[in-house]
């Protein structure tokens, strides 16, 4: 029987093969973490969409303030899970319970780093794009690179700002090491459709053509199972907790969000959240929230109801470690059972009913449709009158070209010949403009663009 180790799923190799440094208190998964929190896509996250697009409420989540909890989350729900691996003896003993949890926070650091402005109506509108008014640059690509674009996916894009586009260029991007690249990559496969009847998720996939040689390098260092010969691999075991630490937050902070903004009422909150309190300590949590007003209740209890969800993680975790190390896809969540499954069940019902439909979020989502449209369909103009005929293109494109970064691309696009066509190279260097835009820059661009902006 198949079945995935440890001592390879927790490489501290770095990208390339790189070995990493040997540095007294700090691991090398520690530094990982580190190299994500200094970079340039991971503080834009502060001016990118959570929930709520160009929120003027400085309570509301912004997805950098969403990651850092998320990691504080999964750091400790790595941490839980490290300490019973290794009473188990089942990781080598030079990996502590604390580099499973740095593995983990760094993880879900990064989960979110390649998204786009506006979230998930960002990655919707790229795709609408390509796939309508921006097809006639896709008839040069290969089908696998047009469907990369018409299929556009911001976990897919975030291990390209990882290995490609962050720090080194082209050349390892972040170089962080393979543990911590192979869980963060929670759809390990291609947008390629000849595989789309085999892999777990039809409408996912979290590697770029760009990226798939980096992706093989990862997935063969870390020993993740191959499932076919397209491409697809199981899932890193450390992904599922990352993907539950995203659950948990999405679940109990989206709902204050709510409540912040007067959508949601605390009574509706506290039925969704009360049966995960623990029994002894509910007379005095309730004590402790008479007389305060409703906007400062969830602190009180936000710490009890994520232990009570990261305590169900971790066992649900280790009692089906075997069947995650086969390669057998879970989902974490439900597997926890009981009044934990419950009620991020009922969290994520209660948002999609009330929360995704807020009126002003409608709006704005609605909006940033002609934004995306209008800085791709200038960009990808630009770029490809550039690759059609590289030393006689209009000056307009020239500006454009400056303003992206002509020295920024790919150095395989202009090679006589490589697995990727020139076209889709170029194209990949705009979604990599486009995909770290803020919200704020990217409304300011389009405006700009449409001769209706204002100097800065």
């Amino acid at each position: 029987m198949n079945i995935m180790k440890w001592e390879n799923l927790v490489n501290s190799q770095r990208i390339g093969g790189r070995p990493s440094k040997d540095e007294k208190n700090r691991s090398p998964f520690n530094s990982d973490h580190d190299k994500i929190i200094f970079s340039g896509a991971f503080r834009r996250l502060a001016r990118k969409t959570q929930v709520h697009p160009l929120a003027t409420n400085d309570h509301i989540h912004n997805r950098l303030t969403h990651s850092l909890e998320v990691a504080c989350v999964g750091r400790s729900l790595g941490i839980k899970v490290g300490q019973m691996l290794v009473e188990q003896k089942k990781i080598p003993e030079n990996i502590s319970a604390s580099d499973i949890g740095d593995i983990v926070q760094s993880t879900c650091l990064a989960h979110d780093i390649g998204n786009p402005p506006f979230g998930h109506t960002g990655e919707s509108a790229i795709r609408s794009w390509f796939s309508n008014e921006g097809s006639r640059f896709l008839e040069k690509l290969h089908e696998e690179e047009s469907d990369d674009l018409k299929m556009f996916e911001g976990n897919a894009q975030g291990l390209r700002v990882l290995t490609s586009a962050e720090y080194h260029p082209y050349d390892g991007g972040m170089r962080l090491t393979y543990a911590t690249l192979g869980s963060f990559i929670k759809y390990p496969w291609t947008a390629s459709p000849s595989i789309l009847g085999n892999r777990p998720k039809r409408d996912k996939f979290g590697v770029f053509q760009s990226e798939l040689e980096i992706f093989h390098e990862i997935a063969n260092a870390t020993g993740l199972l191959r499932r076919s010969e397209d491409d697809w691999y199981c899932r890193h075991p450390l992904v599922y907790l990352m993907e539950a630490a995203d659950d948990f937050c999405y679940a109990l902070l989206d709902l204050e969000d709510a409540l912040e903004m007067g959508i949601l009422s605390w009574k509706k909150i506290f039925e969704i959240v009360e049966p995960v309190l623990p029994d002894g300590d509910k007379d005095q949590i309730l004590n402790d929230l008479k007389n305060v007003r409703d906007g400062r209740k969830p602190p009180i209890i936000r710490g009890r109801i994520m232990d009570a969800y990261v305590n169900s993680a971790a066992g649900a975790f280790m009692e089906n470690e075997s069947r995650i190390l086969q390669g057998e896809g879970v989902d974490l969540v439900k597997l926890c059972g009981g009044a934990v499954a419950q009620s991020v069940s009922d969290a994520k019902q209660i948002a999609k009913e009330y929360v995704f439909n807020h009126p002003r979020k409608i709006e704005l989502e609605i909006g940033s449709y002609s934004v995306i449209s209008t800085i791709l369909e200038v960009m990808c103009t630009a770029v490809n009158e550039y690759v059609v005929n590289p030393k006689n293109y209009s000056f307009k494109s020239k500006r454009v070209l400056d303003l992206i970064g002509e020295e920024t691309f790919d150095p395989k696009m202009k090679a006589s010949s490589g697995r990727n066509t020139p076209s889709y190279l170029a194209l990949m260097r705009v979604i990599d403009f486009v995909g770290g835009c803020t919200d704020h820059y990217a409304t300011y661009l389009a405006k700009q663009f449409n001769g209706m902006g204002e100097a800065r």
